[in-house]
Parts: C-alpha cells; structure tokens; sequence
C-alpha cells in the first residue's frame, strides 16, 4: 500500500532551484519520444496456415486406410493386400532414407520429391521416410505427418506405404515401397 506523498515545503522547492540554477537547457529541441512502432505482420506464417488448413480440408485419397488406431497405411488400388503386409512385416530390405526433421512444409514436400526421383533413378524400391513424431512443433503436432502421407498416396511411383514398426521410429516414419523400374 502506497502512502501519500507529503507536500513539499516551501524551504525545499528554494534548496530545489538553488541546486539547479546553473543547469543549462539542452540546445536541441528534439523530442526523443518516438511512437512505438506498429508490429510486423507475420505475412509468411499467414500464407502456411492457410496453406495447411486448404491441404486439412482436401479429402484424403479413397485408398488410404485406417488400420489399427491412426497407423495410416497406402496401397495403390489393384495391388494384392500382400504387398502392404509384407512391406509392414519387413519383407523389405530399407535401401535410402530421408530425415525431414527441421524442414517446413515447402522444403519437406521438395525434398521428398527430389529424394524419390533420385531413388526411382537408382532403382530403389523400398525406402524410409522420417517426419518426425511433433515433439518440436507448436502444440507437439506432427504437422508433416499427414502431409507427407497425402503427398506420396498422390504419387504413381509409390506402390504402398506403411507406419515403420516402433523400433524403426514408430509413427514418426513411413516405409515406402516405389514401382520397379522397367
């Protein structure tokens, strides 16, 4: 609690101007308050929301299934449900990987994209690609995740994909197996 300020007396207003009667004003009549300046607008923030709020609102493909919790997994229509088994049983030997830990959606999506041509052109088949479980994102989401799963079912190189098993990276991974090469 503040307590009142006393009145000052009139011996202590003279002791005042005593004090600063050889002071000399400033020369400059410059006014050193500056208005406070208007807060930047995160413009490239704004355009990835809305980027990933247009790419949560397209329906995901007809042919990526629910299994078992949100375990996503892909196989593209006409192929025997054997594949996808055999690549979630690790029938697969894991030949390339690609870590997209610390990379945004933009540079994700083209280095996946130059990671699966370059894998398509040494006749890989069966690659890992690590997105990473959120842990580091705002709200610990995994916002490439999903996105990296709606890219490579949208690929007509990729044959299936899978969660890897939990010693593999668990659900901060996919297996992918690509076409051969003819």
């Amino acid at each position: 609690m503040r307590r009142p300020r006393p009145a000052a007396a009139p011996d202590d207003l003279a002791l005042f101007r005593a004090a600063v009667a050889d002071a000399v004003p400033l020369s400059s009549d410059r006014v050193h308050h500056e208005p406070p300046k208007a807060a930047p607008i995160p413009r490239q923030r704004q355009r990835d929301e809305a980027q990933a709020l247009a790419e949560s609102l397209e329906p995901a493909p007809l042919d990526v299934l629910l299994e078992g919790g949100d375990e996503l997994a892909y196989l593209q229509p006409g192929l025997a449900r054997s594949v996808l088994r055999d690549l979630r049983r690790g029938r697969w030997m894991v030949e390339e990987q690609l870590d997209l830990h610390g990379l945004n959606r933009v540079d994700a999506r083209t280095a996946l994209a130059e990671f699966v041509a370059e894998c398509l052109a040494h006749q890989a088949r069966c690659l890992r690609i690590i997105h990473g479980k959120g842990r580091g994102s705002p709200g610990r989401e995994p916002v490439l995740k999903e996105l990296v799963r709606r890219w490579l079912a949208g690929r007509s190189e990729v044959l299936a994909y899978c969660q890897t098993p939990a010693a593999d990276g668990g659900g901060g991974a996919v297996l992918v197996l690509l076409k051969a090469r003819r």
